[in-house]
């Protein structure tokens, strides 16, 4: 039951830091002051937005180099060999954190799939990569699996579906090797 705790902790951390990123990049702060969760609370989810997609993101005042995100595209430098697009999907967001040990990596994304076709596709992804799932499923009602390559190289994939269009979460940990 430890490991079911723990994977339900990571799957909220991945969930909710892919919104905050998508929501942080679409909410620009004023210059010397720092966005809040609660402000971001307040805006409506990335995924129902109307507004056009972006293509770039200019790097926050505060951003660190190696770091970025963008809304409605994959960020410059972001690992596609790693984490591919599903093909049909949509990006909602996407960041890269190259400044950290393990490096960071996110993506949202949307596609008119079923989840278990969006496991089922990273899954195969992943494991021809060298990542080995680990035993479960789900996280409550939520869709979800979790990969482990070496001692420290983690990806979490979540999916959420709504009207028929899973919106889906990939969060990664891995070595600067595989980002390359």
């Amino acid at each position: 039951m430890k490991v079911f705790g723990e994977r339900k902790r990571a799957a909220v951390a991945v969930i909710a830091a892919g919104a905050i990123m998508a929501l942080a990049a679409c909410t620009p702060a004023a210059p010397g002051t720092a966005s809040s969760a609660s402000s971001a609370s307040s805006t409506a989810p990335a995924a129902t937005s109307t507004a056009p997609p972006t293509t770039t993101a200019p790097p926050s005042p505060s951003a660190e180099p190696g770091t970025s995100a963008t809304v409605g595209a994959v960020v410059s430098g972001f690992p596609q060999q790693l984490l591919p697009l599903m093909p049909g999907a949509k990006v909602v967001s996407s960041s890269f954190d190259r400044t950290t040990v393990p490096a960071t990596v996110a993506l949202v994304g949307s596609i008119s799939s079923p989840p278990a076709a969006v496991l089922a596709f990273y899954t195969t992804q992943l494991e021809a990569q060298g990542f080995t799932a680990i035993p479960g499923e789900a996280v409550g009602s939520v869709p979800s699996k979790d990969f482990l390559r070496g001692d420290n190289e983690t990806v979490n994939t979540s999916v959420v579906e709504t009207a028929g269009v899973s919106t889906f979460t990939i969060g990664a940990n891995v070595a600067a090797e595989s980002v390359k």
